[in-house]
């Protein structure tokens, strides 16, 4: 846990560094966001440089070649789903600002990315020795073999995960505060699972590798953290498509590659909520032709009510600190 501390300081503190740099650069660029029309209350924030998942993505990078020894299959993995979603949620913030317009890939392309992805990462922790067709049953020493059945379960995650953070992504701060609240409980319920593994003689090649991913995490949460100082309202910079893809590929790798899979609707609750929301809404909506929620996702719905969209960010993270803490209470 030490080390993935340090890790954690040194995405921290280089993000920190790296964030007014990329600022300048991407104002220089003009690569202001383009804000929907239907979003009444975020016209101001127009013209805001978006694209700043590009801070946290050379963040990760930087700590995993900090940290890279061997045994770092798992964790290189998981940096590679990290940039991979993150390249094509570039592609997307590229479009909407060349042609300024917030239409950046066509559906079809964005899920044959997505898809394409999470196709060689399902296959990939199929053949994998330490991963294969294991889902651990969280708060117990229960592990279900799955066999072939984890590759389209796991490209089923991949996709509710990343679109669910994807969707979140609506208010300054949102999607990044949720993220470095899970990113930290996920560390310690890791670390937690580790020392198990230890205390029980595992393979320490095994044990190796989870090291490696839990200091990837570290890196990760710690440029997520300094990410957050430039994007807590008012937001002076977006994370775009290119964080928020990245961000919930990121999740969906390092539950995969730890078996950890149903930690995900528990300390990523929030994100759920908001991809459950939209489904209710179209839904409800094809059938009735009547709206659930004033707007979809949830965030905007309480938006329209009236509540401040500073308060929607805290009680967001408040409930995800909560469900963390319970989940690391259970775990121990």
């Amino acid at each position: 846990m030490e080390t993935a501390l340090f890790s954690f300081l040194i995405g921290f503190v280089f993000c920190l560094v790296l964030s007014p740099i990329v600022i300048k650069l991407i104002n220089k660029l003009k690569g202001g966001q383009p804000i929907l029309n239907y979003v009444e209350a975020h016209v101001n924030k127009s013209g805001t440089p978006t694209m700043g998942g590009l801070i946290f993505l050379f963040g990760a990078v930087v700590c995993f070649l900090c940290f890279i020894n061997s045994n770092t299959t798992l964790s290189l993995v998981c940096l590679a789903c990290l940039l991979g979603y993150g390249i094509l949620g570039f592609l997307d913030d590229f479009i909407k600002v060349k042609f300024k317009h917030n239409l950046g890939l066509k559906a079809y392309q964005k899920v044959i990315g997505q898809v394409g992805i999470a196709v060689l990462m399902s296959v990939f922790i199929y053949l994998n020795v330490f991963c294969g067709g294991g889902v651990l049953i969280p708060f117990s020493n229960i592990e279900v073999n799955l066999g072939a059945i984890i590759i389209p379960f796991v490209i089923f995650v991949f996709l509710a995960t990343t679109n669910a953070v994807n969707l979140t992504d609506g208010l300054d701060g949102l999607a990044g505060g949720v993220s470095f609240v899970f990113f930290v409980g996920f560390m310690i319920i890791l670390s937690n699972y580790i020392s198990g593994l230890e205390y029980a003689g595992e393979n320490p090649a095994y044990i190796a590798e989870l090291k490696n991913v839990l200091n990837l995490v570290g890196g990760v949460s710690g440029s997520v953290l300094a990410f957050l100082c430039f994007n807590s309202n008012p937001a002076k910079i977006f994370m775009g498509d290119t964080g928020s893809l990245a961000l919930g590929g990121f999740i969906t790798a390092i539950c995969c590659v730890t078996k950890m899979y149903l930690l995900i609707p528990i300390l990523g609750f929030m994100f759920v909520l908001s991809a459950v929301s939209v489904i209710i809404q179209v839904l409800y909506y094809k059938a009735t032709k009547k709206r659930v929620f004033l707007m979809a996702p949830l965030h905007h719905h309480f938006e329209k009510k009236g509540c401040y969209e500073t308060k929607i960010v805290a009680i967001y993270i408040i409930i995800t600190i909560v469900l963390s803490v319970i989940a690391i209470m259970f775990s121990m």
